[in-house]
């Protein structure tokens, strides 16, 4: 195995355009246990671990670039107020030592279900910014995730950043595993309002040969909380409403039994997480927002 180490984000392409097959690793958080287990066993590795750009981030007025390789820690210490669906997964990420280390990028090029920012990244809504010697594109979040562990890069592109929009309403997520830490997901979900345009975004994690969004679920809450005025009367959201979100996020899940857990409990686990988070989102903001409309009414 060749370990190539570039100075600086150029070398970096050039490399990854002469050696395809490279296997980029910045944290190496999940190639290592891979090699470590002879489950992988890369020709060439691409450390890009000198590259400063790729522990840069910006926030702007309305989107945030995140470089590829910002630590969780420094997610959950500097962007808590921008991105807080994306703070709270990082939160849940192995352990203090892994979240020094991991980043974005990472999770978003091993592709994995069970990725814990795959949740918090879709329903957020952002762009993956990836770049070879050819140039550099946006990829849209939803179309990033091509298959199990498969993603939308071409064999010479690098991650660079993911552009995520900056928060206008509450955020969740939350993970369900076998213990309180350094532990794989059993299932995730997040849940995003998004009041600037009058929508909610989902995602669901370790329930699905990929991460996927809760489309009818979505479409569901949107239409309800339109038709009912709540965005703009502050009402409490129905026991109705919260139930069949819950049941329509359930129904998204194309789940596996697995040594975590059954396919059965997978789809219940994540309606009870989407109905949870709907509420805890919900009187979040009306607290912030809404309770104001609601003694106006």
């Amino acid at each position: 195995m060749d370990f190539l180490r570039p100075a600086s984000w150029e070398e970096a392409l050039a490399a990854k355009a002469e050696y395809p097959t490279a296997v980029p690793i910045a944290g190496g958080t999940d190639i290592m246990v891979e090699i470590n287990f002879d489950h992988r066993r890369p020709e060439y590795l691409l450390d890009l671990g000198r590259i400063e750009l790729l522990r840069e981030w910006e926030v702007g007025e309305e989107v945030t670039e995140l470089g590829a390789s910002v630590p969780y820690t420094q997610i959950m210490e500097n962007l808590r107020g921008t991105l807080p669906g994306l703070a709270l997964a990082s939160h849940t990420v192995a352990s203090p030592q892994i979240r020094n280390r991991g980043g974005v990028g990472g999770n978003l090029g091993c592709a994995s279900p069970a990725g814990d920012s795959h949740p918090a990244l879709l329903a957020a809504g952002c762009e993956v910014e990836v770049e070879s010697v050819r140039g550099s594109r946006m990829i849209p979040i939803d179309e990033f995730y091509t298959g199990v562990k498969r993603n939308a890069l071409a064999a010479d592109e690098l991650i660079k950043s993911v552009h995520i929009k900056n928060a206008t309403g509450p955020q969740q997520y939350s993970k369900v595993g076998t213990r309180n830490a350094m532990v794989i997901a059993v299932c995730g979900f997040g849940l995003a309002l998004h009041p600037d345009t009058r929508t909610v975004r989902t995602g669901i994690g370790s329930a699905a040969p990929t991460p996927v969004r809760a489309k009818a679920a979505e479409e569901f809450l949107n239409a309800a909380l339109e038709e009912g005025g709540f965005w703009d009367n502050g009402k409490v959201i129905t026991p109705s409403i919260a139930k069949q979100f819950g049941e329509l996020a359930s129904a998204a899940c194309n789940p596996i039994d697995d040594v975590r857990g059954t396919a059965k409990y997978r789809r219940h686990a994540v309606g009870i997480l989407a109905r949870r988070q709907l509420v805890w989102t919900w009187e979040q903001y009306r607290g912030t927002n809404g309770r104001s409309l609601e003694g106006a009414a």
